[in-house]
Parts: C-alpha cells; structure tokens; sequence
C-alpha cells in the first residue's frame, strides 16, 4: 500500500509517501511545494494542485491523507489553509485517489504513540522507524509523513477502519 500524507499550507506544503508493505515503512518521497511570499493566492493554489498531481501521476498512491480542518484563532489564516487544504484535496480527487483526513494529534498519536509529541520527537521517530536520517526529513514534511503512516496503519487493520474518514 502506498499512501500519500499531505500537511496543507498557502506557502509551504509538506508532503510525504509511504509505502507499507509486510509491516514495514519505506518512505518513497517527502519535501514541500514552497510558494514565495510574492505569489498571488490563486498562483500557490494551482502550485499545490499541480504539485500534488504531478507526485500522485509519478508515484500512484492507494491513498491521500491529510489535516483535518481547524479553526484558528484569525480567521484569514484559517480561509487560506482551508484554500490550500481544498486544492490538494481537488488534486487527488481529479487523480482518482481517496482523501482521508485525520486531527494533528491522531497522526501524531498513530505514528508515534504521542498526540502532544513535537516536530522534532515526531521527525526522530519517523526517521527510525523508516531508517532514514533526521536531516533527511524536512521540518514541513515531519507531519505529512506522520499523516501517511497512520492512514496506513488505520487502513492495514480492519477494527480501526472507523476511525479513517474519507472526504
């Protein structure tokens, strides 16, 4: 199964695939769609867009998962990720891939035990568990593949499917 994490912003989503198989986590890809603070809102939302197709199209995950939405304390803030959430979202239902969304802290807690767990605990974890180097794992990136390795643990065990919700 691979499986495609996704953690959602205007100027930097960080992205991550995974492939699960016989148990084991390889990370195929992760790094971010940067977007320069100069760029028009809707030219970052067709970067993502295109961005997030064109890594479905090279590496055809089973699956997308990504942030749950959340309201943040400015308003605006909350409209743009929830823009950039939206066309990523889009991209992958184009492709024909499933989308499930999880909260921050249940990826966090199915990647690495810890809702609460920080960036950096979650980028050592993950970096272990798939045998790769901290540094080889972009800060922006840490979540998305924390948002991929529980969609695949969800989706590897039928007595948690109802916690997976597809959009």
């Amino acid at each position: 199964m691979i499986v495609l994490g996704i953690d959602t912003a205007l100027r930097t989503t960080g992205y991550g695939l995974i492939r699960l198989e016989q148990g084991r986590f390889t990370v195929l890809d992760c790094g971010v769609i940067a977007n320069k603070p100069a760029l028009k809102h809707a030219e970052c939302l067709r970067r993502i867009f295109l961005g997030i197709k064109e890594l479905i199209e090279n590496y055809h995950p089973d699956a997308a998962s990504i942030e749950a939405a959340f309201a943040n304390k400015n308003i605006r803030t909350t409209m743009l990720l929830s823009m950039a959430r939206g066309a990523a979202s889009a991209s992958a239902a184009v492709c024909g891939v499933p989308v499930y969304e999880y909260s921050p802290k249940t990826a966090k807690r199915a990647a690495v035990g810890m809702g609460t767990a920080a960036k950096e605990q979650v980028a050592s974890v993950l970096a272990a568990m798939c045998s790769l180097e901290v540094s080889q794992i972009p800060n922006d990136a840490t979540d998305a593949l924390a948002l991929a390795v529980c969609h695949a643990n969800i989706a590897a065990r039928p007595e948690l499917a109802h916690l997976a919700k597809e959009l």
